[in-house]
């Protein structure tokens, strides 16, 4: 029985890794990243992303409180994410795009995701995922449904990476994902109820359910193009994974305030 003290204390040092691991927040973590250390702490990555959901939204109701439209604050809103997360997600996402659709063999596909430079895949993607973005939040429009979209997003998109990395191997024995090894069970079943709780509870049963199916179908998808183009998964990819997560449940919370 692990003392209630020493237990808190792990729960924090997890928080601190897991925060400091997906934004550039001063919040580093004391304990060794070591010894599968930042694997154990991906259950709170949908933690994580709840900070930078409520900072997204508390820009947007700043942003509307001073006049602006909400085409206007929804560009804010990306940008204090991207800002906050230093666009590292963003960055995996492009150099998917690149790689996955730019090299002939693997190889030169993990070539092209090891380099820095952005290439036409990439450029485009990115344009598609703040367009997606963008749009679904101007769509929602009301503060209060912008907020419970954003902290959803957020929350979803990476409580279900855990899972991703657990389930589909490391493509090369070093880099990013390969260093922080397969999460534990646990942090893969936490991650997955933090993140249903967050969908059912800021979009209702009937929304999480459908942006539920829709992030597995996405994760089945992305893991099937990984495996046979670089026979796995790598920080990129991860990184493609939660932005396909973002634009998802963004894309489902305004389709449903449209259908109001």
């Amino acid at each position: 029985m692990i003392p209630r003290a020493e237990l808190l204390k792990d729960i924090f040092a997890d928080l601190r890794m897991a925060t400091s691991f997906v934004t550039i927040l001063p919040v580093a973590s004391s304990k060794p990243a070591g010894d599968g250390a930042i694997a154990r702490a991906t259950w709170a990555l949908p933690v994580a992303g709840l900070l930078v959901g409520l900072a997204g939204a508390l820009t947007y109701k700043i942003a509307i409180r001073f006049g602006l439209t909400p085409s206007l604050a929804a560009l804010l809103v990306l940008a204090t994410t991207a800002f906050i997360t230093g666009a590292m997600h963003e960055d995996g996402l492009a150099d998917t795009a690149d790689g996955l659709g730019g090299g002939r063999t693997r190889e030169r596909k993990l070539e092209i995701m090891r380099d820095s430079r952005i290439g036409t895949y990439g450029v485009c993607t990115l344009i598609l995922s703040f367009g997606l973005r963008w749009s679904a939040l101007a769509t929602i429009a009301n503060p209060s449904a912008v907020m419970l979209a954003l902290c959803a997003a957020h929350v979803a998109a990476r409580a279900g990476v855990p899972a991703f990395m657990s389930l589909v191997p490391p493509a090369r024995p070093d880099g990013l994902s390969a260093s922080a090894g397969a999460p534990p069970g646990r942090s893969v079943a936490i991650a997955f109820a933090l993140g249903t709780l967050a969908l059912a509870l800021a979009l209702g049963p009937g929304k999480a359910l459908v942006g539920l199916i829709l992030l597995s179908l996405a994760g089945l998808l992305l893991a099937r193009l990984a495996i046979r183009q670089i026979g796995g998964q790598t920080g990129d990819i991860l990184g493609a994974f939660e932005q396909a997560g973002e634009i998802l449940i963004l894309l489902v919370a305004a389709s449903f305030q449209m259908g109001r």
